[in-house]
Order: structure tokens, then C-alpha cells, then sequence
């Protein structure tokens, strides 16, 4: 019977590259989870903040503090304001890169977008 040694280092070699994509992408997910989850409570706060007829630069501020985790920017969120008894639209568009470089090459970037409507009071 001929030596084993090494063979668990080459069964691990093997396997290793498998395990880093898996966990990378388990944080890029996790980082476009949280993305999302924070456009949507800016968009939230934001529509609140324009049911109440407050201005538009207002309503941009409460957006961006809301998404200050992920380095949400005023350009990015766009509101239409309505008149009282109208609805209130607020959109964030909000681009995500990928850290993994694989993954990133073959999906690209991708843009989360988040429309929240509110009747104006």
C-alpha cells in the first residue's frame, strides 16, 4: 500500500476556491439585503415626511439621513410631490457593485430601485 500524505492537503486545495466564492457571495448578499432593507425605510420616512406637505429639499434630507449606511445621495432620490387628497411618489434609485470579483464580472453591477406612493393629507 502505497503513502497517503498529502492527500487531504491536494482534497483541500481542491475545495478551498469553492468555499471563498460561497462565502463571498454570502456577504455580497447580505450587503444588497441591507441595501435594499435601507432604501426602503428612507423611502418610507421620506413619503411620511411629503404626506405632511413638507418641501422637497426637506424630503430629499430625510431620505439621504435615513440612508446614510449606505451613502445614499440626493441625486438618487426623486420626489413628486402631490397636492393634498393626490399621492406623494418618492424614488431611490440606488446602484450596488459586487465585492467578488467572479460574481461581479458575470452579473455586473445591478441598480435596486424603491418606489414608495403616500397620500398627501
Amino acid at each position: 500500500m502505497k503513502s497517503e500524505k498529502g492527500q487531504s492537503l491536494v482534497e483541500f486545495a481542491l475545495i478551498l476556491p469553492v468555499l471563498v466564492l460561497i462565502l463571498l457571495g454570502i456577504v455580497d448578499f447580505a450587503r444588497i439585503f441591507h441595501a435594499y432593507l435601507t432604501i426602503d425605510h428612507a423611502g418610507r420616512e421620506a413619503a411620511r415626511a411629503a404626506s405632511i406637505g413638507k418641501d422637497e429639499a426637506t424630503i430629499k434630507s430625510i431620505a439621504v439621513n435615513q440612508g446614510s449606511s449606505i451613502g445614499l445621495t440626493t441625486t438618487q432620490v426623486t420626489v413628486t410631490n402631490g397636492s393634498s387628497g393626490n399621492n406623494a411618489t418618492i424614488t431611490i434609485e440606488f446602484p450596488v457593485t459586487f465585492l467578488t470579483p467572479l460574481i461581479g464580472n458575470i452579473v455586473g453591477a445591478i441598480t435596486l430601485k424603491d418606489t414608495t406612493v403616500m397620500r398627501v393629507e
